[in-house]
């Protein structure tokens, strides 16, 4: 089972990108795999504060099928440090994922759009604990994609006035 967020993003990251239906799977039998019994449910809230702080990030993914549904993939987001958790390197060889190719590109800029509203509102809020830690995900996130975060700090520095 994945300890930490950044082991999150590293089971993901071997597949690029997961449903969360698929990463909640890859869980379950990575903790089989290390001897645990756990439920699948158990990942729920897991996943979403990796989600909250950055570590894994959602992005619209449009598949090429005859249902033309969009499906929602979690990727490994600008502060992780993707880490393949024991037993993790297993994992593409139990699991059937298909392959995605990914906008990063466009991603980025969702992330960035992502960012800059939590950061309006933390502004407003005068959050400044947690807009320091926005400050710090804007700069991983110029590390990570190819986008401009200068607006996001600026916004970020009325929490702290």
């Amino acid at each position: 089972m994945a300890d930490t967020k950044d082991e999150l993003a590293g089971v993901v990251d071997l597949f690029g990108g997961l449903a969360r239906d698929e990463l909640e799977q890859a869980l379950v039998e990575l903790a089989f795999k290390q001897g645990k019994d756990v439920e699948r449910e158990a990942f729920g809230a897991e996943i979403e504060r990796a989600v909250a702080d950055y570590y894994l990030v959602e992005t619209e993914y449009d598949a090429e099928s005859d249902d033309d549904a969009a499906e929602t993939l979690l990727v490994a987001g600008p502060v992780a440090f993707p880490t393949v958790p024991e037993n993790g390197e297993d994992l593409p060889h139990i699991l059937d994922v298909p392959d995605r190719e990914l906008d990063r590109e466009g991603l980025g800029e969702a992330v960035a759009e992502r960012l800059a509203e939590e950061a309006r509102t933390i502004a407003a809020a005068g959050d400044a604990e947690r807009a320091q830690e926005l400050l710090d995900v804007s700069y991983d996130l110029e590390a990570w994609a190819p986008v401009e975060a200068d607006e996001v700090r600026e916004t970020l520095d009325r929490a702290f006035e």
